[in-house]
């Protein structure tokens, strides 16, 4: 049969995605996304700066964000996302809702970052006491916590690798073991910050140990982002991507009523 008979490759809807120069987990992106979608990643400029509040600053610069998205518009995605935590917490809510106008003022598209997902993950679970694990220094990990704070999200516990680079090499047993560390008292969520933090194989593993959903960095950027489209991320036994994201195991194992955090205007009704 001649290839010509299958008509060429299946109509493709684009997802732009600007991540860090020292981003390492492409594939774990792909892992969550449909076979009618596609990636399209650019990275932002090398800085010689270790992963620090420094770094995340740099990463996030409007100017960055601007050049980034506009190397995107050549393949028009429909929404762009920006795969970094500590570059779109550090400048709090305020500072995060800017960046999201910033990229869509350059890509005239639907623009979104990681920790606006995570407020809109965290409500979407009905998660108001969450339990942190970051592979951050302490002081970036505080930033996290100002900025879930001003969202009106308390941290029940954490913990902290105090890792400044090579994030991506962190097996899966140390994250397990951090969650086991970080949930200690009573959680709704526990939430795996870091876009260069492995996470996908663990997830259903701490679900089930942990009875409390378990959401990551590149899982609710994949989540928001392909919920623009109105479509869903892949990811079986994950709470936050099947039946169960409407509510979340409370003590002995009883669905809790659903009551997220407090959020600014955008990250409610079509936040983008």
């Amino acid at each position: 049969m001649h290839v010509s008979f299958l008509g060429g490759p299946r109509p493709q809807r684009g997802v732009g995605v600007v991540a860090p120069f020292d981003f390492a987990l492409d594939r774990e992106l792909w892992r969550w996304v449909p076979d009618d979608i596609s990636l399209h990643l650019t990275r932002t400029p090398f800085v010689p700066v270790e992963v620090s509040l420094d770094l995340a600053r740099l990463v996030s610069e409007h100017e960055t964000l601007h050049d980034a998205v506009r190397t995107l518009n050549a393949v028009a995605p429909e929404v762009v996302a920006y795969a970094c935590t500590s570059g779109s917490f550090v400048g709090g809510i305020a500072g995060e809702r800017a960046m999201c106008e910033a990229m869509t003022r350059a890509g005239e598209v639907p623009s979104l970052t990681t920790s606006g997902a995570l407020l809109a993950a965290l409500t979407e679970l009905g998660a108001r006491r969450i339990a942190l694990v970051t592979p951050y220094t302490v002081s970036v990990t505080q930033s996290l916590e100002e900025y879930l704070a001003e969202a009106g999200v308390e941290v029940t516990g954490r913990a902290f690798m105090g890792l400044t680079r090579h994030i991506w090499k962190v097996p899966y047993r140390d994250v397990v073991d951090m969650a086991h560390q970080a949930v200690k008292g009573a959680a709704d969520a526990l939430f795996i910050s870091c876009t260069n933090l492995p996470t996908y194989d663990v997830i259903p593993q701490l679900e089930a140990e942990l009875r409390i959903p378990v959401i990551s960095a590149n899982q609710v950027t994949m989540w928001a982002a392909l919920r623009r489209l109105g479509t869903r991320a892949v990811g079986p036994y994950q709470a936050l991507l099947g039946g169960t994201s409407h509510t979340h195991w409370g003590s002995g194992g009883e669905p809790a009523r659903r009551q997220g955090p407090v959020l600014p205007e955008e990250h409610q009704e079509g936040w983008s």
